[in-house]
């Protein structure tokens, strides 16, 4: 008794009182803090288009990556738990510093694997205004708040020249989810059964190389598709030192979202069914690197891997379910899943096409002369 005693005694009294937000607000206040100074920031260099642009790509670059963790190496790190953080970043990290170098080798100082290469992004942006330089900010309060948005649409459609281009994404994008849901489906429904007796007993050690492969891979292909989002501050073609910077900062940043073990929004995938185990991990890395592989090949449009990731969990979970995997309790819990996480992404869309409308002049022209 004395124990609860106390316990009630130190919890501040508000909140059993106070509304959710407010509680929110009062535990998160340091990051908040953070991003008040991060917005000040912003508004202060924005009229300065050299610390504008370094500014910019380190938000971007911080905040994309951890929101887009959950899909990239967030059942990496679900299915590794167990190993000492700094292995897991020394490794993703290493990946990433040999793609972009690739990248900048191949394409003449371009990172972004020509994913800026779409009309209205081919020029790297001469001024900034606040709102360009606050997105990254603004998805860094959504990574927060667990809410896996589409890094795609926040970050590039504020730089977008053409209503085509957000188009010509949105399109790749839907087309995106819709085939992960159905291949994820088949795949989970169709082949339960074998699936179900691989995951038998302890994996072995294979398993944990094969799973450290598929998912190398799987963050190759993530790279080759969404470092447009980051490099979009940036010359389109960097300099020596300007690379060197770029992954270096890069590179420390993942040593946080790592040490971190992916943050709040790693419950995104932690709440998914059977993501633990390395054999499930290895065949969710396997089939999405299959499905980014395909849109890389397909044309240089920019797209929202997010869009994707949420469809293949969305197929995954309804063919488990039609396979008898989770029993007949599960269909309430499924579809709540898989309509909280395309409520989730529908929001960071919304936002996103707000702040492209605020910001790009020629995008509300175009808009406007739609009606």
């Amino acid at each position: 008794m004395k124990g609860h005693k106390s316990i009630a005694k130190n919890t501040p009294s508000y909140s059993r009182t106070a509304s959710p937000i407010l509680v929110h607000l009062h535990t998160e206040r340091r990051f908040y803090s953070i991003v008040v100074i991060l917005l000040v920031l912003c508004a202060a260099l924005s009229p300065y288009p050299q610390l504008a642009m370094w500014l910019g790509f380190m938000l971007a670059g911080y905040s994309a990556v951890a929101n887009d963790s959950i899909q990239t190496i967030g059942t990496f790190i679900s299915s590794n738990h167990r190993y000492p953080w700094q292995y897991l970043w020394l490794y993703i990290g290493a990946l990433f510093v040999a793609a972009i170098v690739v990248s900048w080798s191949l394409y003449d100082g371009d990172v972004s694997y020509q994913r800026l290469q779409s009309k209205g992004l081919t020029e790297s942006p001469s001024e900034f205004s606040f709102l360009q330089l606050a997105a990254p900010v603004i998805l860094l309060v959504l990574t927060r708040l667990r809410i896996p948005v589409s890094t795609t649409f926040m970050l590039l459609t504020s730089f977008s020249g053409t209503l085509g281009t957000v188009t010509g994404m949105l399109q790749k994008s839907v087309s995106g989810y819709f085939i992960a849901f159905f291949v994820a489906l088949f795949i989970w429904w169709l082949f339960s059964k074998p699936l179900r007796w691989l995951q038998r007993g302890e994996a072995s050690h294979l398993w944990t190389g094969f799973q450290w492969i598929t998912s190398g891979t799987l963050w190759y292909l993530w790279i080759a598709q969404d470092a447009a989002n980051i490099a979009v501050f940036l010359p389109r073609s960097l300099s020596i030192s300007q690379l060197i910077f770029f992954c270096a900062f890069i590179f420390s940043g993942l040593a946080l979202l790592f040490y971190m073990r992916g943050d709040k929004i790693q419950n995104v995938v932690d709440e998914k069914s059977n993501v633990v185990d390395v054999r499930a991990a290895t065949i969710i890395d396997l089939v999405y690197a299959g499905v980014l592989f395909w849109f890389t090949m397909v044309n240089t449009v920019p797209m929202s891997t997010t869009w994707a990731f949420i469809g293949l969990f969305a197929g995954r979970e309804i063919g488990m379910s039609l396979s008898g995997f989770h029993g007949d309790s599960r269909w309430k819990k499924t579809f709540s899943l898989i309509g909280k996480d395309i409520l989730m992404v529908g929001i960071g869309l919304l936002v996103s096409i707000l702040l492209a409308v605020t910001v790009n002049t020629t995008i509300r022209k175009e808009i406007l002369e739609l009606f």
